[in-house]
């Protein structure tokens, strides 16, 4: 239902590259600046400035760009609430999650969906929580899932389920006892989650609200990656706050165990999210219930 010419410039648009733009829509990068030229003179405006090999959106592009995305989603949705009246439901559902919840809470939803919608196409993406708003934010997706405290005015919340974030390390570490206070903890040798992620967000709250600032600790590295935290705690002596989801495997293999912090637990709620005054499609819709139901099960 979209437009040629409004799908090529969203996808220079969001690029900032004719070249990325041209891979992205398998078509040469000559027709892709035909497209945009042709577009420009319909218009009568340009929507692109060029600095040598460079470009950047102009005032009028950053409006068309906003307006083409809202209109995208709208077409997305209308086509995902009329297919779901057909028979053989089809349609498209673009999901965002955090790390953490793409990787080990939300696996089996995707799976039940599938089985249950297998016309309906799926794309998902994972990053940290700052990430997933940011791409609900530009229309790169319908429903993002994250975890943190900090909340987006432009973003409805709703919860989906209860984490808790526990201290480990490697079983071998004899250096740190099972159960160690807060006194020991700002000694202690600290592995944690990148900046922008929802673990580290809601570990620096709960220290706060402690009266310990993350600065005042021995934090030796931030990683991208609860995977990578949970290889490098195999092989040194420090801990790291992960979810309790995140480690389930590694605690029954007894590669890793918890260290008990006495005072401190630190709970989160992975919540859904999506743009104030929007709504979900029904297969949206749909998913957000398989969801529930499966996490239901699995607690």
């Amino acid at each position: 239902m979209e437009s040629f010419r409004l799908k090529v410039f969203r996808s220079v648009a969001k690029h900032l590259s004719f070249t990325k733009a041209s891979n992205e829509l398998f078509i040469s990068q000559p027709a892709i600046t035909k497209n945009i030229q042709s577009l420009e003179k319909e218009l009568g405006i340009r929507l692109f400035e060029r600095f040598g090999n460079k470009i950047n959106l102009t005032s009028a592009g950053i409006i068309l760009a906003e307006y083409a995305n809202k209109s995208f989603v709208l077409q997305l949705d209308l086509e995902n609430r009329l297919n779901f009246f057909r028979e053989d439901k089809s349609g498209l559902i673009r999901i965002g999650a955090s790390t953490t919840i793409a990787q080990y809470v939300i696996a089996s939803a995707l799976s039940k969906y599938h089985k249950k919608f297998p016309d309906v196409k799926i794309s998902l993406i994972s990053g940290n929580s700052e990430r997933i708003a940011n791409a609900l934010i530009k229309g790169e997706i319908d429903l993002g899932i994250v975890e943190g405290k900090v909340k987006d005015h432009d973003i409805h919340y709703s919860k989906f389920t209860t984490d808790e974030l526990v201290a480990v390390t490697g079983v071998n570490n004899r250096a740190i006892k099972d159960e160690i206070d807060l006194n020991e903890l700002v000694k202690t040798a600290i592995i944690l989650r990148e900046r922008g992620s929802g673990t580290l967000e809601v570990f620096e709250h709960a220290i706060k609200n402690k009266n310990i600032k993350l600065s005042s600790l021995n934090i030796i590295m931030y990683l991208g990656s609860t995977e990578a935290i949970k290889q490098y705690l195999e092989s040194d002596n420090c801990i790291g706050f992960l979810s309790t989801k995140a480690i389930e495997k590694e605690i029954n293999k007894g590669v890793l165990r918890i260290v008990k912090i006495k005072g401190l637990q630190i709970t989160r709620t992975f919540e859904f999210i999506k743009l104030q005054g929007s709504g979900y499609s029904e297969l949206t819709k749909q998913f957000i219930r398989i969801a529930r139901m499966q996490i239901t099960k699995s607690n």
